[in-house]
């Protein structure tokens, strides 16, 4: 029990399988897991219209507040999914770090460091109250289906998808899925009655989680410190939370005991050594773990996918976990539902598995090299981290050093198979593969976000100086791609308001940010993926170009 948070329990429902006794239902896609992982994948496939049935074996929330730290990117996926601004309304909000060796300050970075973003570069909350927010959105929508105390106790594979046993409390039952999303966790289940692979790295330390109730001033920062006064040695990291409360990371050691550890008798005064005597603070949730870098060869196997932690596991260090289970979910549920619909071959699916490797890669590398600077496992590696700390309180190139965790970052997509490469040159950060970048904009007058105009299709941003000034070949284009196979709308970014043809959507540009931010010039055009990434940009818009760049992002080129 917590103090500041009440669980929900949520009501289990007898299968209607056990009244219906030789039969085994068929349903289009089932997803194990009600993490977020699992809950974005559900709420997202049943947005575009797709049937969905998520399992789960619990029937509340996580226990405990355990992921905390939400990105930007996270954010904006969130956004879509009906639940960003419960988020952002709940959670602290923060974009500064500061690092410490003993008590000075040798490092502060700021995760954003422009204006005009809609979504701060980092927000704060449990994982409990995100839970809970994707299990409310799931309940509104009436082609999602949840089922709680619902526990998969076997999967087998097959061409046509997978076969499930699943027990409940009033007996087991099968049923068949043809499409099968595994978002069952770290220690996954299925990927264990699958046999499949899973290589990497266990990094041998503990680490203490104190969540405590407490009333301080400290500003809405992270905090790190190397060698602090109060935890000599070894290495200590304060976030704030939701309701007063903080959380305390406390580097243990190999050979420390994970349950005498967690007793309050040893918690308490590691955190009055760190605070003070005389603060008064309440214990909420106490944790020991140990953490790994480590993921599957693949995320696709036949018509069973992973996602988040069933798929591929980080240490904690830079919040790289949930961040990038969402983004899987992100770049999964568009390609599923295109092939799904019978629009895309299966072999979308492929890349599915391709980017998400490749993105997981990046995260296990830089999870790894800040896990290998908190926790030195040798002598030179240990004298290495020393002098960099020793230094970066007057070098900037030694602070550049300074690795207390490489925080979130969404992943960009350079070298993907779906881009379309330049053909003219371009300036900045948006290629093809890359995420795209927010900006304000203002539809009928009323202000807002590039990034909510975006997602959930294929768009074409075209940026013109009037919807006026489109040439008739422009508006042709327009009307063509709306009614293709699959449907390209257009996003007209414009200097001034006006009245959009069919087929499209105008928003004003009127700061210039998006045109700066996207090195754009009247006639320029982005196609932009159904998970805001880049697919291709041109000088001019030539519908041909287009199609064919949209055939290249579903894998039919």
């Amino acid at each position: 029990m917590l103090s500041t948070y009440t669980y929900p329990r949520y009501a289990y429902q007898r299968p209607p399988e056990l009244d219906a006794p030789g039969t085994v239902p068929r349903h289009p896609v089932v997803v194990v897991g009600a993490g977020p992982v699992g809950l974005a994948a559900a709420i997202d496939l049943a947005q575009m219209g797709q049937p969905v049935v998520l399992l789960d074996d619990d029937d509340t929330v996580s226990v405990g507040s355990r992921g905390l730290c939400y990105a930007k990117r996270a954010l904006e996926v969130l956004d879509r999914l009906g639940v960003g601004d419960a988020v952002v309304a709940k959670g602290v909000t923060w974009n500064v770090g500061r690092t410490f060796h003993g008590d000075a300050e040798v490092f502060r970075f700021n995760l954003l460091p422009e204006a005009d973003h809609e979504r701060p570069g980092m927000v704060n909350l449990q994982q409990y109250y995100l839970e809970q927010y994707l299990v409310e959105r799931a309940q509104q929508l009436p082609n999602l289906t949840l089922r709680w105390k619902h526990k998969v106790t076997a999967v087998q594979p097959n061409a046509q998808g997978a076969r499930l046993s699943v027990e409940t409390a009033d007996g087991s039952f099968e049923l068949d899925a043809d499409w099968l999303v595994v978002a069952d966790g770290a220690r996954s289940p299925i990927r264990r009655m699958l046999g499949l692979d899973i290589e990497g790295k266990v990094f041998q330390d503990r680490f203490l989680i104190a969540d405590v109730v407490m009333r301080a001033d400290f500003p809405a920062e992270r905090w790190f410190w190397f060698d602090p006064p109060f935890h000599r040695n070894q290495s200590v990291l304060l976030h704030r939370e939701a309701d007063n409360v903080w959380r305390i990371d406390f580097q243990l050691g190999w050979d420390a005991d994970p349950e005498a550890e967690k007793q309050p008798e040893r918690v308490i005064p590691r955190i009055q050594a760190m605070l003070g005597p005389d603060h008064a603070f309440d214990l909420e949730w106490v944790s020991v773990y140990t953490f790994q870098c480590r993921r599957m060869t693949s995320f696709r196997h036949g018509r069973v996918l992973f996602a988040g932690d069933a798929a591929h596991q980080v240490s904690p260090f830079g919040a790289r976990g949930a961040n990038s289970g969402l983004q899987d979910t992100d770049n999964l549920v568009w390609k599923l539902d295109l092939v799904m619909r019978g629009l895309a071959p299966e072999a979308l699916l492929d890349s599915y598995s391709a980017e998400r490797v490749a993105a997981a890669d990046e995260n296990l590398m830089n999870s790894t090299r800040s896990t290998d600077f908190i926790t030195p496992k040798s002598q030179v590696s240990r004298d290495f981290r020393n002098a960099v700390l020793t230094l970066a309180g007057e070098h900037a190139f030694a602070r550049a050093l300074v690795n207390s965790g490489r925080l979130s970052v969404p992943a960009h997509l350079l070298d993907s198979a779906l881009n379309t490469p330049d053909a003219a040159p371009f300036e900045g950060l948006m290629r093809p593969g890359a995420p795209m970048a927010d900006a304000p904009v203002q539809r009928q007058g009323r202000p807002g976000w590039l990034l909510r105009e975006a997602g959930n299709r294929f768009q074409l941003m075209l940026f013109v100086p009037t919807a006026e000034s489109l040439s008739a070949a422009q508006r042709e284009a327009i009307a063509r791609l709306a009614d293709a196979p699959i449907p390209v709308h257009t996003l007209l970014v414009a200097e001034r308001d006006g009245v959009a043809p069919a087929g499209a959507t105008l928003v004003v540009d009127a700061t210039g940010t998006a045109r700066h931010r996207y090195d754009a010039r009247p006639g320029t055009a982005y196609l932009l993926r159904p998970d805001q990434h880049v697919a291709a940009r041109w000088r001019q818009l030539d519908a041909a170009a287009v199609r064919a760049a949209v055939a290249r992002a579903t894998c039919q080129d």
